[in-house]
């Protein structure tokens, strides 16, 4: 039997995946009593949507459990939850006894990387939950830091814009897997995930947590994280998601509360060139009364540099 959706891509992807090879209970769909499954110390799934749970619980009272849970067994006799975290809570709410799951046997490393690409197809998944989990998905399978895979992405989008060929070959050998990756999850291309999502991580702390907690929008976000005062950022966080503000509302807010920036004049510049190049050309310092005048304006133009 094979295993549902892309949980088989899932377990392709890591390597831990050869049909002929697995004993038969780690082929076939079975129930377990939901009392023996536990879920992981390190989940990588933090907040879900409150509505997209009632409407998974609504769904699986009428219709029950479609697709069966990821499990591994454990050396307690109990199992350990790898895919399906919603299906489970949703199964405790719903009271039911037992579950249908697929038993697998992997070892910590693999489980986690199951569970970050299973996560990854959520589709309440929020923008910065998703950067996350991609980014410590693509740690994991280069087994390299998350700032060496942003050196990475950036490196070879450089190539891509000077239309050069990857010629050292662990470089070329770990962009085949990237794009693996980016692949099986669907939903992103590496240069856009180098663009427009990783820069999500660089917010403020607490515009961030509130993005990551599915609260707020990261068109709102962005706008809002432009408040350097973190007291101001703070209280517009607070009345944009009691009084759930548009974006042309929040940058409303930020020019009343903003002190006007001082206007520049533009041709200030090029009048202070003209001016000199004037007094060269006219050595008015050879005049005794203009050269006592300009003495004393250098003196308060010195006096403007200090």
């Amino acid at each position: 039997m094979e295993f549902p959706n892309k949980t088989k891509q899932f377990l392709d992807l890591v390597g831990v995946t050869n049909n002929s090879q697995l004993p038969e209970n780690e082929l076939l769909e079975q129930s377990l009593l939901i009392t023996e499954i536990h879920l992981a110390a390190h989940q990588p799934r933090r907040y879900f949507s409150a509505q997209a749970m009632e409407s998974l619980v609504a769904s699986i009272r009428e219709h029950g459990i479609l697709q069966p849970l990821l499990v591994r067994p454990l050396e307690s006799g109990s199992y350990e939850l790898i895919a399906g975290e919603r299906r489970y809570r949703a199964a405790q709410t719903l009271g039911l006894e037992e579950v249908p799951v697929i038993i697998r046997s992997l070892n910590d490393q693999d489980a986690f990387q199951v569970a970050l690409l299973e996560n990854l197809q959520r589709e309440d998944l929020n923008p910065v939950e998703e950067t996350e989990a991609i980014l410590q998905l693509l740690s994991l399978r280069l087994e390299c830091p998350q700032g060496e895979i942003i050196s990475l992405l950036n490196h070879i989008a450089n190539l891509q814009k000077q239309k050069a060929e990857i010629t050292n070959n662990v470089v070329r050998s770990q962009w085949e897997t990237v794009e693996q990756i980016f692949t099986v999850i669907g939903r992103v291309t590496p240069d856009s995930f180098r663009s427009h999502r990783l820069p999500l991580l660089n917010l403020p702390k607490d515009v961030l947590e509130i993005l990551r907690q599915g609260k707020l929008e990261y068109t709102k976000a962005r706008v809002i994280a432009q408040l350097k005062d973190e007291a101001q950022r703070q209280e517009l966080l607070a009345k944009a998601l009691e009084e759930n503000l548009s974006v042309r509302d929040i940058k409303s807010y930020i020019q009343e509360i903003q002190p006007p920036k001082p206007s520049q004049n533009p041709a200030l510049p090029n009048r202070m060139k003209e001016a000199y190049q004037r007094i060269k050309q006219t050595k008015v310092w050879e005049d005794p009364k203009k050269a006592k005048t300009l003495e004393k304006l250098l003196g308060q133009i010195e006096a403007l540099l200090e």
